[in-house]
């Protein structure tokens, strides 16, 4: 594998940059999970569960989310088994890709989970919540940076109905809970009626047990906030209008783009799909320290319909993104 030689840090290198052409359109867009990207800075995909430099920080910001509102987690009663599926598919892939500092051991009914990065030594028997200080998708869930979301599988249909989300963009967990694949889908323009949501819960839905895909997402996010959820709309809605009417200047700093890789994976044990999504967010200033990234970023953008720009919420956003990238961020029209 030719790595391109990079004097990047951490943050640029292992980016997941999510444009693979001038142009963005809602598609499936999913590959099988396990292989490298390589990157105009580096290479990210690897690995289906991450742990990087914002490790420590990531989680801190979901305990305090949590604390102040717990809604953020959610299973519905039926879900409970897959919950434990969740944290023990997890478990196991923390263990094999990070021996060195996590691993699960069984001993008859009793398993050991160790985490040295969060000196973590716990043993706890399957199913029986009195022996994890917290219930599974929380328990798990407080030591990964992915948000985690289960679908049941009924009624010729995916049914969201448990989940840990504390770095939406834009969304509600809250609010989707109990829904179907498609009424979440409901409100993203195009998806309908280029039969985009009907593809991909019949792709989902004919996963096999153990099979995983992923695929990419992206928005553009003010100030570094990854909790851009509905729920805290007050707290960050102003930031697009700030960003729009202050100095040029600062747009490099205080915007940046959003990338989410998620990876969807059929549960062996309790049949659920789990939906993991993970959140990078670059600053402008240091995407543009990669001129094809800048100058990619660039032409989507510009290119990018009216109605998909106001579903991702980046009306504003755009034109002072556009602006910045051709005045410092070396792209030429």
């Amino acid at each position: 594998m030719n790595v391109p030689t990079t004097e990047h840090g951490p943050a640029v290198a292992g980016f997941p940059f999510p444009f693979s052409r001038d142009q963005y359109r809602y598609s499936t867009n999913v590959e099988p999970s396990g292989t490298s990207h390589i990157t105009a800075a580096g290479l990210w995909g690897e690995h289906r569960i991450v742990i990087d430099q914002n490790y420590h920080s990531e989680l801190a910001e979901r305990r305090r989310i949590l604390d102040r509102d717990p809604s953020r987690h959610q299973c519905l009663e039926h879900m409970t088994p897959a919950a434990w599926d969740c944290m023990l598919t997890v478990m196991r892939d923390l263990a094999r890709e990070h021996p060195e500092i996590m691993s699960l051991e069984r001993t008859d009914s009793r398993w050991r989970w160790q985490n040295a990065l969060l000196s973590v030594d716990d043993h706890f028997v399957l199913g029986d919540l009195s022996t994890l200080p917290a219930p599974p998708l929380v328990y798990i869930g407080s030591q990964i940076q992915e948000d985690v979301v289960l679908l049941d599988q009924r009624e010729n249909q995916l049914w969201a109905d448990a989940g840990l989300v504390t770095f939406a963009a834009d969304w509600s967990f809250g609010f989707d809970v109990g829904m179907s694949f498609l009424q979440i889908h409901g409100p993203v323009p195009r998806v309908h009626t280029e039969n985009v949501a009907t593809r991909a819960q019949s792709f989902l839905m004919r996963l096999e047990s153990g099979q995983s895909y992923r695929r990419t997402n992206w928005t553009l996010t003010v100030d570094g906030k990854l909790d851009t959820s509905t729920e805290t709309y007050p707290d960050w809605g102003r930031d697009r209008r700030t960003l729009a009417d202050g100095p040029l200047t600062a747009v490099g700093d205080r915007l940046s783009l959003r990338t989410e890789v998620q990876h969807l994976v059929r549960l062996a044990n309790s049949d659920a799909v789990m939906f993991l999504i993970r959140t990078y967010l670059l600053p402008f200033r240091e995407l543009a320290t990669v001129p094809e990234w800048a100058e990619r970023t660039h032409k989507v953008l510009e290119d990018l319909p009216f109605d998909m720009a106001e579903y991702k919420g980046i009306t504003r956003t755009r034109e002072p993104a556009m602006r910045w990238l051709r005045t410092y961020g070396g792209v030429s029209l």
